[in-house]
């Protein structure tokens, strides 16, 4: 199925029915008084996130959502029915904005999340309820509102732990594929990924977490540049970006230092939140070189580009804040397990600092009592 990301809709909600004009008749009962029922609710429309959805291609076929109008009143103190509401299943991830005013309309973030997306309208009122002691006979009623209506723009940011990050050709898709289930297509030419790819890295049967393969990028992807410009947006969900790095590129006139400049670059220029974002440098495709060659390209690497790697300081737990460097062969599967455990630790303590942040209470408010006193 093709990935789409990004589609625009137009939602109508139902019209509320309209309330009856009716009065008592029965036999004996000359004077039975009003009895005319409300009108039913319009149908609202409502986003549902799901995760067993991953795309928005079915809201690019079908690009109008319309409830059902509420059902008029009736006589004998019967009431409308209300309309059915319409669901649209949506993959989690999805930022519902407004297209006319640029709101924000919804963002779902967990599965089973549900948000309105246009109300219907309530049911006007009998004239049940304008009977009064002046006014026996009350021939009014109301009519039912009309049920909102707006054009939405939805656009879908794949939900991952852990992104990967790099130019075409080095070697994202495959270290997915080596250390997940995934199965993106690998070949031996650039922009062989045209769409996110998903994988579930798995260590246990309680440890596991969400790699996202990212299209290659190329310098001037922040104005549109290549494929990657797309989905940079696909990063900002992610809680650690891995950078990875081509160290024995085939084409010598590739410069794996001006390219790695490039990537970090392109993030500045799209968002400064992305480009302050944890990232580690990953040096793939070390088993294509002999040791001394691996150490001296390394070393001419963090010159050139000027990132210092100490070593991490983690005796007293995973050090959040330490840069990490990893040297590994996705495709020979070497230094893939340190890489992997050491993502493992990263999310557990992540997870474990945003949880006593939470659970730490407010400080108290600190009072000037000199003031107070003085008088």
């Amino acid at each position: 199925m093709k990935f789409i990301d990004e589609a625009k809709i137009d939602v109508a909600a139902g019209r509320g029915g309209n309330g009856a004009v009716s009065f008592r008749r029965e036999k004996f009962v000359p004077r039975g008084g009003p009895d005319g029922g409300d009108g039913g609710k319009g149908g609202s429309v409502y986003a549902v996130a799901d995760e067993n959805v991953n795309t928005l291609v079915e809201y690019r076929f079908v690009k109008r959502y319309q409830a059902k109008n509420g059902e008029k009143g009736h006589g004998s103190d019967r009431y409308g029915a209300g309309a059915d509401d319409i669901e649209l299943k949506m993959p989690v991830g999805t930022l519902i904005r407004d297209a006319d005013t640029g709101e924000t309309v919804a963002d779902l973030t967990a599965h089973g999340q549900r948000v309105c997306l246009a109300r219907g309208g309530r049911g006007g009122l009998g004239n049940i309820h304008f009977k009064s002691s002046v006014n026996r006979a009350p021939k009014q009623a109301t009519p039912g509102e009309e049920g909102e209506a707006r054009t939405l723009l939805l656009e879908l940011k794949v939900l991952a732990d852990v992104g990967l990050l790099g130019m075409p050709n080095a070697g994202k898709s495959t270290l997915i594929r080596a250390v997940s289930a995934a199965r993106p297509k690998v070949a031996d030419y650039p922009f062989t990924t045209l769409h996110p790819n998903l994988g579930v890295v798995r260590l246990d049967d309680n440890n596991s977490f969400v790699m996202a393969d990212i299209p290659g990028l190329i310098e001037g992807a922040a104005e549109g540049a290549g494929l990657g410009h797309r989905f940079l947006r696909h990063l900002s969900r992610t809680g650690l970006l891995l950078h990875v790095v081509d160290l024995a590129p085939f084409d010598e006139s590739t410069d794996p230092a001006a390219e790695a400049l490039a990537i970090v670059g392109e993030l500045e220029k799209y968002s400064a939140d992305l480009a302050d974002k944890p990232r580690w440098l990953v040096l793939n495709k070390t088993d294509m070189l002999d040791e001394d060659e691996l150490e001296a390209r390394t070393a001419e690497f963090l010159q050139r580009t000027g990132w210092a790697f100490p070593p991490p300081d983690d005796r007293f737990g995973f050090d959040l804040n330490a840069p990490r460097l990893f040297r590994i062969s996705a495709l020979a599967h070497q230094g893939t397990q340190d890489l992997v455990h050491s993502i493992s630790l990263y999310l557990a303590e992540s997870k474990k600092l945003a949880a006593q942040q939470q659970a730490e209470p407010a400080a108290p408010v600190q009072t000037d009592t000199s003031v107070l006193q003085a008088e």
